[in-house]
């Protein structure tokens, strides 16, 4: 009785103990383009201010938000930083270098995902506060469904249910159209790769506002844009009733964050030494070099005047006061900075080619103060870039990278390294740029655009874009159509209080509510990208800022197509030409050869590189005659010979009694018998061929081995004569011999035998 009420207690103890330390999951789940979307709130990450795990599909993100207990001092920003943390183990592979298995720097998928849900969430926060703010999402496992999207909606989560002050929730959807029109939520990789993808849009927003764009088209219509928003936005308010209804459930109480007041000294202080003078002082022409000269006299002013004021809530407040001003000016008065018209360009100037030699091809454009240079190099398949990370495996052909120099915006600076601007501003000309490239088949070579911002005043990535575009065409890249872009921006106090503006400039681009950039051919938009400093922007302003984008795009390329009306016929003498010769698949082992001895030899002897493709396809790669050397060479080591084919071969052995081994065309080798040297009998092949001689053959037959049967005879029929050969004496190599023969052991002779009996 005792044991048995012993055993009964423990059990009880081990109940409790597995209920005390087992996970606690609640999950939450609704249905976004016909797929489970699932949230789940757990303990594993119980250390920070919120994290929730988010699933879609087999694809899974866990985000977590952390914020520091004080306050950074003298600093006039939000110190927020998103990081985006790739798991190799999350697509089941061990992946890295040979020997480097773990996790290194961030690539640039996840740099590009990083910088959307930052763009995303950052409007959303109070931009006074001062204490630290840290999201950071993990990808935990990734199968047909891009982990982008999620990460802004698990970011969002994340914030809303903890105590850290955030302004959301706000969600994301992927957008996606085929060529038939139809539109397709969260398409997944498979779709995103097919050839009848037209369009594809990462879209962020709450409340019906936009506040994050980013698109990739093959030349999409405004209309089409247009309707993806619509679309796009009433999914994502699916998902913000289902984020909302978790925030209701399971939301923490927010701290309560306490914005300083600014000082009446401090504001009387700043109106009678710098706010009377403000407008005269920044509306005088282009660039932000007036507004850093007045924000430097007003610190001081301050320093002198008042030296215990909080230089980080003085600055705050020159910042406030600049964007009142020019919203004010450009709403009711419709004025701006530089004195332009709300849908004025700057002055343009392009040019193609003629800069530097050497480059493959070159293009400079200016736009207003914004000046960039783009620099054309091609390459062979062989120089295109492997990727291999936890999101994309693929050999890449195209790459665009963006430079930015201290010296552009006219500063010093650390140079060298890249930076999550650099790679945003690249990869954003790229994606406006692959639509118009040519396809391997047609134009095999690797290419490598760099742009250097060379001077900056608003928007050198879409000025990349033009100035790549000029770089392409002068390098004689057949281009299906010249790309262009703009930048438009925006200043609004409501959505019936506004006004677009047409190619923002430096304080525009800086206090202005909206960066919609957008770029594209005279038939379509390639490529936008959108980023807004309030909480978003009605679809509605969007879809008027696609057509006026469109109006100043075709200006735009009206100017780039004077410089250069189309890509030029041939590439730059100085790149290097590609050859393509076309073999049998089962012909790629021979070309290769043991160990790849074969192709080596045809590197080292023409010079050449060699690419060689599954189905058969070889591109040769070289200057100066180097790729037509290793393209004969391919040619003849691929050769199916046919009979009655006549050449000048190599003599490389000789078997006296049988013939000799001739070598012919490109190391393709055949005998010739000892009866097909001459058109009589000879004794020995020697009498007539030497080591190393080169002797008219013609192919007599290939049997069903690939032998190859030569003749001498046949190819010149004078070739005895010119050797000054005789006939053999009887008892040569074709005498005949006689049957029977008493000096061998088994001798033959013409005696019948007897017949055949078994034994017994």
């Amino acid at each position: 009785m005792l044991e048995s009420e012993d055993h009964s207690i423990k059990r009880r103890q081990n109940k409790l103990l597995v209920k005390l330390f087992c996970m606690h999951i609640k999950e939450y789940k609704t249905e976004i383009g016909g797929k489970p979307f699932i949230a789940q709130f757990s303990d594993l990450a119980d250390q920070t201010n919120g994290s929730v795990l988010v699933k879609y599909g087999n694809t899974s993100v866990l985000a977590t938000a952390c914020m520091s207990a004080r306050e950074r001092e003298g600093i006039d920003y939000l110190p927020l930083t998103v990081d985006y943390e790739e798991r190799f183990y999350a697509s089941g592979q061990i992946l890295g270098s040979r020997f480097m298995r773990r996790e290194g720097k961030p690539s640039d998928e996840a740099i590009l995902s990083g910088r959307v849900v930052d763009r995303t969430i950052r409007p959303l926060f109070n931009q006074h506060i001062r204490k630290e703010i840290q999201v950071v999402v993990t990808v935990l496992s990734i199968d047909e469904y891009d982990p982008d999207v999620l990460a802004v909606c698990a970011a969002s989560l994340a914030l809303s249910t903890s105590d850290i002050p955030f302004n959301g929730p706000v969600s994301a959807i992927r957008l996606g159209q085929n060529s038939g029109g139809s539109f397709i939520v969260n398409p997944t990789y498979t779709e995103r790769a097919s050839d009848d993808y037209q369009m594809d849009m990462t879209l962020c927003g709450r409340d019906g506002n936009i506040n994050m764009i980013e698109l990739g088209g093959k030349e999409i219509g405004e209309i089409t844009a247009s309707e993806a928003l619509t679309l796009g936005s009433a999914e994502i308010e699916k998902i913000q009733e289902f984020q909302k209804m978790i925030i209701k459930e399971v939301g923490k109480e927010k701290v309560v964050f306490e914005e300083k007041a600014h000082s009446e000294v401090m504001k009387a202080l700043f109106e009678e030494k710098i706010g009377s003078t403000m407008k005269e002082t920044l509306f005088v022409g282009p660039g932000s070099k007036r507004t850093y000269e007045l924000e430097a006299e007003w610190k001081k002013i301050l320093s002198e005047t008042l030296p215990d004021e909080d230089v980080g809530k003085a600055l705050e407040y020159f910042s406030e006061k600049v964007d009142e001003l020019l919203h004010t000016e450009a709403i009711d008065n419709d004025v701006r900075p530089d004195g332009r018209g709300m849908e004025e360009l700057r002055p343009l100037f392009a040019q193609a080619g003629g800069l530097v030699p050497i480059i493959h091809g070159t293009g400079i454009f200016y736009r207003g103060g914004t000046h960039v240079f783009s620099a054309l190099t091609l390459g062979g398949p062989s120089d295109s870039q492997l990727i291999e990370g936890m999101e994309l495996s693929e050999k890449k052909r195209y790459m665009h990278h963006y430079n930015f120099p201290p010296y552009s915006s006219g500063e010093t600076g650390r140079m060298g390294g890249t930076n999550r601007r650099m790679i945003g501003h690249g990869a954003l000309a790229e994606k406006a740029l692959i639509p118009v490239l040519p396809p391997k088949e047609k134009f095999p070579y690797t290419i490598r655009v760099v742009s250097e911002s060379m001077a900056s005043n608003g928007s050198t990535s879409m000025a990349s874009v033009c100035g790549s575009t000029l770089a392409l065409m002068d390098g004689g890249v057949p281009i299906k159509a010249p790309v262009a872009g703009i930048a438009m921006g925006l200043m609004m106090r409501d959505e019936n209080s506004y006004k677009i503006l047409i190619d923002i400039q430096g304080p525009e681009d800086h206090h202005g509510d909206m960066d919609l950039k957008v770029a594209g051919t005279r038939e379509g938009i390639t490529a936008i990208q959108m980023d807004v400093k309030v909480d978003g922007v009605p679809v509605k302003i969007l879809s008027e800022a696609f057509v006026k984008a469109k109006n100043t795009r075709l200006q735009i390329l009206d100017v780039i197509e004077k410089a250069i009306p189309a890509p030029r016929t041939d590439i730059a003498p100085s790149a290097p030409k590609i050859l393509t010769v076309k073999i049998q698949p089962d012909q790629i082992g021979m070309v290769i050869g043991p160990g790849g001895k074969m192709v080596n030899k045809i590197r080292e002897e023409s010079g050449a590189e060699i690419d060689i493709e599954e189905d058969g396809t070889v591109f040769v790669t070289g200057k100066n005659g180097a790729a037509e050397k290793a393209c004969e060479m391919i040619t003849g080591m691929t050769r199916v010979y046919k009979p009655g084919e006549k050449f000048v071969g190599k003599v490389i052995k000789i078997l006296d009694d049988i013939g000799a081994v001739v070598q012919f065309g490109f190391n393709a080798e055949g005998l010739v018998h000892i009866s097909e040297i001459a058109p009589f009998r000879i004794n020995r092949v020697s009498d007539a061929l030497k080591d190393g001689e080169e002797v008219p053959v013609m192919i007599r037959e290939v049997d069903d081995r690939g032998k190859t049967r030569l003749s001498i005879k046949q190819a010149d029929p004078e070739f005895a004569a010119k050797k000054g050969l005789k006939p053999a004496e009887r008892g040569g190599s074709f005498a005949p011999r006689p049957r029977f023969n008493s000096d061998r052991p088994h001798g033959r002779d013409d005696r019948p035998r007897p017949p055949y009996r078994p034994r017994d």
